[in-house]
């Protein structure tokens, strides 16, 4: 989940990140976002998970793949360039089975690689939260925490003396758009 916009706190260490997301998760808050510079599992435990809804639209892009190969093989062979020779039907599907294989492979692949870049809402080459002084320390020493503002809990002043009651150096607000 992306959380686009709320407040951001800032804190020294690992612990204080993974403590302050149980303490922020104990209080009731759900659109928790951390971010940190380096990979913390026990953090990513916390976050609410939820299923993909990719699969689906996998499945179509297959079954689309197997229908568009297989038709256009059989619309060569049959309707737009009948050759008879040998004896052969003009229709033979088991030459058709290993190129409908293929074309399905490569639709549901490409149905899947464009699904997460849309669903991650990929390239994302800026984010508000970027926006917030100081915050490009999240890459070098300092470990982050936002709360989105829609969280069902985000109340500004409450949410600030939540967050600076978990461990916070300072609690800075994500602003919504940069003009």
């Amino acid at each position: 989940m992306s959380v686009r916009a709320g407040l951001v706190a800032e804190l020294e260490s690992a612990d204080a990140q993974e403590a302050a997301v149980r303490e922020l998760h104990a209080l009731g808050y759900r659109s928790v976002e951390t971010f940190a510079p380096l990979d913390l599992p026990d953090t990513e435990g916390a976050h609410e998970v939820h299923r993909s809804r990719l699969g689906p639209y996998v499945f179509g892009g297959g079954v689309l793949g197997a229908v568009l190969g297989y038709g256009i093989q059989w619309y060569a062979d049959v309707r737009a360039f009948p050759v008879a020779v040998g004896g052969r039907p003009l229709h033979p599907v088991p030459a058709f089975i290993p190129a409908t294989f293929e074309a399905t492979v490569l639709c549901a692949a490409l149905t899947a690689f464009i699904g997460v870049l849309v669903a991650l809402r990929l390239p994302a080459l800026w984010h508000p939260v970027f926006e917030v002084d100081g915050f490009e320390r999240a890459s070098a020493d300092r470990f982050w925490v936002q709360v989105g503002r829609d969280d069902p809990l985000f109340e500004r002043q409450r949410t600030m003396a939540d967050l600076a009651s978990v461990g916070a150096i300072r609690v800075a607000p994500v602003p919504e758009r940069v003009e």
